[in-house]
């Protein structure tokens, strides 16, 4: 998932990082036309600098909820990187054999509310619950109440991206109730808006996501993301990365 009055950089990060070069044609936050699909998810990482500039800069550091797609989207931006996790578990094993849940990805480490104030950005993925995050979601970000005392959050970015069981099960609202979580930390909501251009008005197959972030359509639990989907989430890993990076620099 990813971090004062800006962005607060990683206490790792170089504190003079070489300016970014981008012209406002090729601005990494400027949206792009909606152009035909299969020539328009060219993503926002059109910043140029050389490669002897980048090994002197500690790569920002966005943590990411959820989604190998996106990390790929966040780590093709040049000093930014992505970092995977999961939130703690609120049920119990026996619970979650009986709900048939499929077994954790032991790869991917569980992360405490301390582990936040690393990180540079956020995103911050989780499936709906009547039109909601999920309550391991909400039971983490409960647990951040010392950071919130302490203003450890303030100004860091931060993107949801979410997963409903129908068309109609929240791609919206799941992420628009949860901005609640980032106002009281006075954290940055970035949504991606419309950036993904053409993708974005896609009606010939089932598609999640919104303009706040991108999303998957579960189903029963058994529903693959199409292309489309995976191709989303991507983009908004790498506008998120260039979001980050940009403040960071500024």
């Amino acid at each position: 998932m990813g971090k004062g009055g800006g962005c607060v950089p990683s206490k790792k990060k170089n504190p003079r990082p070489p300016a970014i070069i981008a012209d406002s044609e090729h601005d990494p936050l400027t949206p792009p036309a909606p152009i035909p699909i299969s020539d328009q998810i060219t993503h926002p990482n059109d910043t140029t600098t050389t490669s002897s500039q980048l090994r002197e800069i500690t790569k920002l550091k966005i943590f990411i909820g959820l989604a190998k797609r996106m990390k790929k989207g966040v780590d093709g931006v040049d000093g930014v990187e992505g970092l995977l996790y999961r939130v703690p578990e609120t049920l119990t094993r026996e619970a979650l054999d009986h709900m048939k849940v499929p077994p954790r990805d032991d790869d991917i480490p569980e992360i405490s509310a301390a582990d936040l104030v690393e990180a540079d950005g956020f995103l911050f993925g989780f499936p709906t619950r009547y039109g909601c995050m999920a309550a391991q979601m909400k039971a983490f970000f409960d647990s951040t109440g010392m950071l919130w005392k302490e203003g450890k959050l303030v100004g860091k970015p931060a993107g949801f991206f979410v997963s409903t069981g129908t068309q109609g099960g929240g791609q919206e609202t799941t992420a628009w109730t949860a901005i609640t979580q980032l106002a009281h930390h006075g954290m940055l909501f970035v949504p991606i808006g419309y950036t993904f251009g053409a993708g974005m008005f896609k009606m010939d197959s089932i598609r999640g996501g919104s303009p706040y972030g991108a999303g998957v359509f579960a189903g029963d639990g058994t529903r693959e993301p199409s292309e489309t989907e995976l191709a989303l989430a991507e983009h908004q890993g790498k506008y998120m990365a260039a979001v980050v990076k940009k403040l960071c620099e500024a």
